[in-house]
């Protein structure tokens, strides 16, 4: 898959900028604050519909304007389409080679992105809510069924949570029914992606941080076989409160090195070298759902991962022939050799100014 080029209008902080990546890694760099991530974000919201930092669509659209419009160039399977999102209000809209997208499913796979951004590295010290967005995440990005199950359980619990709250007990036994039938299905899809997912990560971790470390991933569902029997015993505390107490809302993705828990017992490098390795085997596993590799968006890379690392990782990625766009402060400690047949943008206060091949 490649983005072959993009047009930003009106998008956070950019007025305007058009950006022709290259086929292998694509530069842009500048001082913190001047639009370097807005740009990674627009590209995941192309490919997947919706940005990967959290935002309503009010603030993607540039201050005091009532529209923005993304417009991208991919290639899938060797077919050149032609992606638009256009932002207004409370609205995404998307097309794709003009027709509108009403389903998920009639943009996935057109354009499989991989995003590695501080953001993900802060996720192993958060509570379970980061981290089951991120398995959700890319549960989705890589099985387009697994947007329905989703959404079927998260309506359910809207709808028992608006009865529990009204205090009216009649009905209530018929949405707890249908939340446990739409609850099995999320939490089955979730611990099987878990358990094709592991040994890919067990694999990049080892060639990532070397040693003899071994990591490991474990789903931990909050209700698990019994939860038709979990809902019957939170019955009464459920009325109480007006909510849902227990759920697969409450499920946990628990990160582990040498078994034991990776926030608390592993180093910083560690931690970094784990959520790489996450992301690699995320790029794994898109690339056996879809048959190339995705699209690798490195945000703020410096401030992650130290020289050798950095070395190593561009070197596996132009081995595997993946597009990659990074962005960072400044391209010293980047080895110009892997800068070769690369592009250079510099952004500022929004702006994007290409400055060419980079000279090996």
């Amino acid at each position: 898959m490649l983005l072959t080029g993009i047009r930003l209008e009106n998008y956070r902080n950019i007025a305007v900028a058009e950006l022709q990546p290259s086929r292998q890694l694509t530069v842009l760099y500048g001082s913190n604050g001047q639009g370097k991530t807005n740009l990674l974000e627009a590209i995941y919201l192309l490919g997947t519909g919706r940005p990967f930092r959290s935002a309503k669509v009010p603030d993607l659209i540039r201050q005091g304007l009532a529209m923005a419009s993304i417009r991208g160039q991919v290639q899938t399977a060797g077919v050149t389409s032609e992606i638009i999102a256009k932002l207004a209000e409370k609205q995404r809209r998307l097309t794709v080679d003009g027709k509108p997208v009403q389903r998920a499913a009639e943009l996935h796979g057109k354009l499989a992105v991989v995003v590695f951004s501080p953001d993900d590295t802060a996720m192993v010290k958060q509570g379970p809510e980061a981290r089951r967005r991120y398995l959700d995440r890319t549960l989705y990005n890589s099985n387009v069924g697994f947007l329905r199950e989703y959404h079927d359980y998260y309506r359910t619990l809207k709808q028992r949570n608006a009865l529990l709250r009204s205090g009216v007990t009649a009905g209530l036994d018929i949405w707890t029914e249908q939340l446990v039938e739409s609850g099995s299905r999320l939490m089955q899809q979730r611990r099987q992606y878990v358990e094709q997912f592991l040994p890919l990560l067990r694999q990049h971790y080892r060639s990532i941080a070397g040693g003899h470390e071994e990591v490991g991933l474990v789903y931990r569902p909050d209700a698990d076989d019994h939860f038709l029997e979990l809902l019957e015993q939170c019955r009464l505390s459920d009325l109480r409160h007006g909510v849902t107490g227990r759920g697969p809302h409450r499920d946990d993705l628990e990160f582990l090195i040498d078994g034991r828990a990776l926030k608390t017992f592993g180093s910083q490098g560690q931690q970094r070298s784990y959520v790489l390795a996450l992301k690699l085997a995320e790029l794994d596993h898109l690339q056996q759902t879809f048959g190339e590799p995705p699209l690798m968006l490195l945000d703020d890379i410096a401030s992650e991962l130290d020289r050798e690392r950095i070395h190593n990782l561009l070197g596996f990625l132009r081995q595997r022939e993946v597009q990659v766009l990074i962005t960072t402060t400044t391209t010293v400690g980047i080895d110009p050799g892997l800068l070769q047949a690369s592009s250079l943008y510099r952004v500022d206060a929004g702006t994007l100014t290409y400055e060419g091949s980079v000279p090996r």
